[in-house]
């Protein structure tokens, strides 16, 4: 019976496929608290977006009803609804309360909102009465000025995350293993959606797999670099146009002895592509990433050409993005291959 097939190390999507379990020292997490906010999910987010603003305006409406109430103003405020006679202008004669029109808790917390978010509506205000008020102001201001940058700031982080411009940045659904230039390659398709280029972009390949070591280690998630080729030579590519990028199957590649045969038996073997690069309109450095199964690799077969010349310039067929077409390729592996070579 066939052996069942090993979860995904990396998702098609580029989404990692590991759980953190038991973390002792959660306090990290706070020690770091802006990036713990633009980690959050998009309801949490909103919830301390809202619940900050209301938790400082209640605590400071807490704040300026006791200070009326320290001062009298509330005791005037009702002396004045009994005996409207009593004064004018909403306090009574000689009469200079610390905020004006302060006559509840209900009136206080009107007014934190109005210190807080720059609301004058002109019915309360702060007097030269009570030096303790015109500290108090400064402060909710103060505090007000920072919650606005830090939640604006995380909310501007969110929507502009490097890994929103990875979901244009594309991969063929399936790699391929055939000649080219006499040599067995394994090759992908990549490609970028949008005109706005991906600047600096780099390409690199591992290759995931279980391993054990001559003193019987077993590593469950070992990771291998392989060399990765493309059109333009090195790492580097100029990702204008879709690319097949290749890597070539020699003696220092992981897939040297695999042949079209033992390929699907491979169910512990994953390939992770991975590209990097600065967004050119944002200057944000963004990864998309891909993986390959043993299942998503077509031995002998070649990725049809999409780039076509029309009308004085070259137009892009995604439409054939993904397919590929049966090409004659040997039903060996690498080091076979190059045994045949040596000895013709």
């Amino acid at each position: 019976r066939a052996r069942e097939r090993r979860a995904r190390f990396v998702g098609k999507n580029g989404a990692c496929n590991v759980a953190h379990k038991n973390i002792r020292e959660q306090g990290r997490f706070l020690q770091d608290v802006f990036t713990t906010l633009v980690d959050l999910k998009w309801p949490h987010t909103l919830l301390i977006f809202t619940m900050s603003f209301l938790c400082s305006w209640l605590l400071f409406g807490m704040v300026w009803w006791l200070i009326a109430f320290a001062h009298g103003d509330l005791d005037h405020s009702t002396r004045l609804q009994r005996d409207p006679a009593e004064g004018t202008g909403g306090s009574p004669a000689g009469f200079v309360p610390c905020v004006t029109s302060i006559h509840s808790f209900t009136s206080a917390f009107l007014f934190s909102i109005e210190v807080q978010v720059t609301i004058g509506f002109g019915g309360r205000m702060v007097t030269e009465e009570c030096p303790a008020a015109i500290l108090v102001l400064i402060v909710q201001n103060i505090v007000g000025l920072v919650i606005n940058a830090i939640m604006l700031g995380c909310i501007f982080m969110k929507t502009s995350q490097a890994h929103r411009r990875a979901e244009t940045l594309i991969f063929s659904k399936h790699a391929v293993i055939a000649l080219r230039e006499g040599r067995l390659c394994f090759m992908l398709r990549v490609g970028d959606l949008r005109k706005s280029m991906i600047i600096s972009a780099t390409i690199r390949m591992q290759v995931v797999k279980k391993t054990a070591s001559l003193e019987g280690e077993v590593v469950p998630l070992n990771q291998i670099d392989i060399q990765m080729e493309n059109p333009v030579g090195g790492n580097s590519i100029f990702l204008v146009s879709p690319l097949i990028i290749y890597h070539v199957i020699d003696k220092n590649s992981p897939l040297y002895d695999i042949s079209p045969t033992n390929l699907h038996h491979h169910e512990d073997l994953e390939i992770i592509v991975i590209l990097e690069g600065v967004v050119e309109t944002t200057g944000i450095t963004t990864q998309a990433r891909t993986s390959y199964l043993a299942d998503e690799i077509l031995w002998g077969q070649r990725f049809v050409p999409i780039v076509a010349e029309e009308d004085g310039r070259y137009s892009v067929d995604y439409s054939k993005f993904g397919n590929t077409v049966k090409v004659p390729t040997p039903s060996c592996t690498a080091r076979q291959l190059e045994e045949d070579k040596s000895i013709m």
